[in-house]
């Protein structure tokens, strides 16, 4: 009888988990700020892309699947949809988040970059 093998992704990318805070800014609305919640290691695949209409600049927009290692529901260290990652310049925004495998050894998470084309 032959085993299935499992893929095990290659947590190569260090990226900063980030999560939106918002302080009243003196004028009866928000300022949106991030914060940093820490480290992970994962693995970045792009999916896919296209190019949309931004206003005065069109804006590419490509979708990514990033795999780290998995946390349990209610983990300050599991990523959620409304939080984000950066790596330098460059910014994720997260907008699902999945179980990576049935063992729970890793976390899925469904995220697109935009960037100005």
């Amino acid at each position: 009888m032959s085993r299935a093998r499992t893929r095990h992704p290659q947590l190569n990318r260090r990226l900063v988990l980030e999560e939106s805070q918002q302080s009243p800014d003196g004028a009866g609305g928000f300022a949106e700020s991030w914060t940093a919640l820490g480290e992970v290691w994962a693995e970045v695949q792009p999916r896919t892309g296209r190019q949309q209409d931004g206003g005065a600049v069109p804006v590419g927009s490509v979708s990514y699947r990033i795999t780290l290692r998995g946390a349990p529901f209610g983990s300050p260290s599991r990523p959620r949809p409304d939080q984000r990652f950066r790596e330098g310049a460059r910014v994720f925004r997260i907008l699902a988040v999945a179980d990576g495998d049935p063992a729970d050894r890793y976390v899925t998470c469904f995220a697109n970059e935009e960037t100005p084309t």
